[in-house]
């Protein structure tokens, strides 16, 4: 796959001269009308020091060194692409990144990492690689100091102190921080699940879900309690057993004050209790029409009607539907 930059490494210089070098090892020349008076060198150079930018594009307000940068900038608008790979019909707007996309064919890595030894395809996707040998992280918050690569990711990490929500769906309008929470949303839309499990089949909408369901294979539990040595095999049940530990019960009853301990919305011990006090009950019996406000209760009931009794006691054999205390190592 072509390596995609987080952030622009190449200098409006450098990105004229390589459209200029690389224009001339192309089959077929650029066409008429976007050819344009070559500038003078000299001129050219000297705004990389002054930090003139005189072409402006007029669909976005982007300014550029030279004017075939100003020309390539406009393909993103456009979306015209005049530079197609032979091998696999791939277009690109500058003859540059076709010129570093026909590596991925041949195979062929020119810079080397004078560190490590790993090659890559790109002078840009060196530069970025050095970074994480020096650790440097140049882009900063300014509101809490937490340093970042790149500039990417400074942008992406603000919106946790504005609570920005940029990415829009289309289908039904909720609002996202990061593109790849609105990328993982629209699966629900589609039901596409990319995320395969090797052992069961078993599809996932994200990556870090299909992580969690391996660990029920694997019976890796990362999670460990250092009080009492229980593990959990999600930070988030980890995080809820915590609390039976510490006593806080942060989610608090506005009606009557009780507090709770649980923390996932799906499994919320809050959101049943105020059914107590809003008198919903939205889990309904197909056979009688009774209703329940949690799950687990209408799982209990409908073994009046289908007779199952799962818990036996060890010492006599006697069946019951629902276990007696809450010890139920004594039935199996």
């Amino acid at each position: 796959l072509e390596f995609v930059l987080k952030e622009e490494v190449v200098a409006d210089q450098q990105l004229c001269d390589q459209e200029r070098n690389s224009s001339l090892n192309q089959e077929e020349p650029e066409p008429p009308e976007i050819k344009v008076e070559q500038e003078d060198k000299l001129n050219q150079h000297l705004r990389i020091h002054t930090g003139a930018k005189p072409y402006s594009c007029g669909t976005c307000g982007k300014s550029f060194v030279c004017s075939s940068a100003l020309i390539i900038h406009k393909r993103i608008h456009t979306g015209e692409k005049l530079h197609f790979c032979n091998t696999c019909r791939k277009g690109f707007r500058r003859g540059s990144s076709l010129t570093a996309h026909l590596r991925i064919h041949t195979g062929e890595r020119l810079f080397p990492c004078s560190t490590c030894g790993k090659s890559f395809t790109q002078s840009g996707a060196l530069r970025v690689h050095m970074k994480f040998h020096t650790d440097e992280k140049s882009h900063v918050c300014n509101t809490c100091g937490k340093a970042f690569r790149w500039s990417s990711d400074l942008t992406d990490h603000l919106r946790i102190h504005t609570d920005q929500k940029p990415y829009i769906c289309d289908t039904c309008g909720k609002a996202f921080k990061w593109k790849s929470l609105l990328t993982a949303h629209l699966r629900i839309h589609t039901g596409v699940k990319p995320y395969i499990c090797d052992t069961c089949g078993k599809g996932f909408r994200r990556r870090s879900h299909l992580t969690i369901h391996l660990r029920i294979h694997t019976g890796v539990r990362p999670y460990a309690c250092k009080t009492c040595g229980k593990s959990f095999k999600q930070s988030s049940t980890f995080n809820t057993h915590l609390t039976i530990h510490t006593g806080v019960k942060p989610y608090v009853c506005n009606t009557c004050g009780k507090g709770f301990r649980q923390t996932l919305k799906w499994k919320s011990l809050l959101t049943a209790h105020l059914r107590i006090h809003t008198g919903v009950k939205p889990y309904i019996c197909d056979t009688c029409g009774k209703g329940f406000r949690r799950r687990s209760h209408l799982t209990i009931h409908l073994r009046i009607h289908t007779g199952v009794k799962p818990f036996a006691c060890k010492t006599c054999g006697h069946k019951f539907a629902t276990p007696v205390g809450k010890d139920l190592s004594y039935f199996r």
